[in-house]
């Protein structure tokens, strides 16, 4: 059986800047102990851009850097590098020391950085990084999490309204069920019902389904399977947050006209349902949609740019910055 593909990178980034105290909270509480939480956390990505731009590799490893103020007043920066291969690399403590040394010695600020571990070697722990050349010796150190260590804790287990351990138990169940797409849908359906029993709000739980959907991705088949157990739940409940029979219908609609239809018409069925899915999570969750926006949004025709719109979608604070990143990616104008 083919293993489920799933944007564990893209997931792993939203989630983190979501949700970024429960994530210390949870991984390093040691490091959380020290932040002083009813401060606003400020997130740099200008900063981080930079710094990657000067890299000499292609790749981003750096995903998240953020100023933080200590519980002394002590205002510090964080660094949070998130390894989310599926395979161990051994050049990760290297890349993270390079990393910290070149955002310290820009910025003239100490760096803190912290390595999240979601791979599946049991023995694959890097935590630290030494160099020697002729008598010259580089020894620098770094809290990591690894989330396999996680699996058995009360927290994930029983996640609570805890957002990120909700996320690990995703990520852990979908390493699990890497190859057994039935489990994968009854973990799926266990968590996502959890969202609703635990109480979380309705905006937490929609931010949290799109999580758990990128994470845990499903066959057609039973993501149908998936969506109408889910509406139904929610019809129940008289909740309907993420989903409705009505939205099911339009989207199986959608799927079997993909299905069936010629290339062209699938590739335009597949931009015309993410057209809509990205302003029905809009509508959903900022109730009034400016024209212009929506304007802006249907005359995309790149699908990768949807995709990304999609996501912000499901995830930006406000419409504001949905805006901003809809400018950015140069898919529109001002509204």
């Amino acid at each position: 059986m083919i293993e489920t593909q799933n944007d564990y990178d893209g997931g792993w980034k939203e989630a983190l800047g979501r949700y970024f105290p429960s994530f210390l909270q949870l991984c390093f509480p040691e490091v959380a102990s020290h932040i002083d939480w009813s401060l606003p956390v400020r997130f740099l990505d200008k900063e981080l851009q930079e710094i990657v731009r000067d890299a000499a590799q292609g790749t981003l490893y750096v995903d998240l850097l953020a100023e933080v103020t200590l519980r002394t007043g002590a205002s510090e920066w964080v660094l949070i590098h998130v390894e989310v291969q599926s395979q161990p690399d051994a050049k990760l403590a290297e890349r993270i020391w390079r990393y910290n040394h070149r955002i310290s010695d820009r910025y003239a600020r100490p760096v803190v950085s912290l390595a999240i571990l979601a791979d599946t070697s049991e023995t694959w722990r890097p935590a630290d990084y030494h160099s020697e050349m002729l008598g010259c010796k580089w020894s620098f150190s770094f809290p990591t999490c690894k989330l396999l260590d996680l699996a058995g804790t009360e927290a994930v287990r029983a996640p609570g309204r805890n957002p990120a351990a909700v996320v690990v138990a995703g990520h852990l169940a979908s390493m699990e069920s890497a190859r057994d797409p039935a489990r994968r849908l009854d973990q799926r359906w266990q968590l996502t019902r959890h969202l609703y029993e635990a109480g979380f709000s309705k905006e937490d739980i929609l931010e949290l389904y799109r999580l758990l959907d990128w994470m845990m991705a499903l066959p057609e088949k039973l993501a149908v399977e998936f969506r109408q157990k889910l509406a139904d739940y929610e019809k129940e409940k008289v909740m309907p947050y993420v989903t409705s029979t009505e939205r099911l219908a339009r989207a199986e609609g959608r799927q079997e006209g993909r299905q069936e239809g010629r290339q062209e018409g699938r590739q335009e069925g597949r931009l015309l349902a993410i057209r809509e899915d990205i302003l029905d999570l809009l509508q959903a969750r900022f109730s009034a949609v400016p024209y212009e926006l929506r304007e802006s949004v249907t005359r995309i025709a790149d699908e990768t740019i949807l995709r990304q719109l999609n996501r912000h979608a499901a995830l930006l604070p406000s419409l504001e910055e949905f805006q901003r990143h809809l400018e950015l990616l140069g898919a529109g104008g001002k509204s």
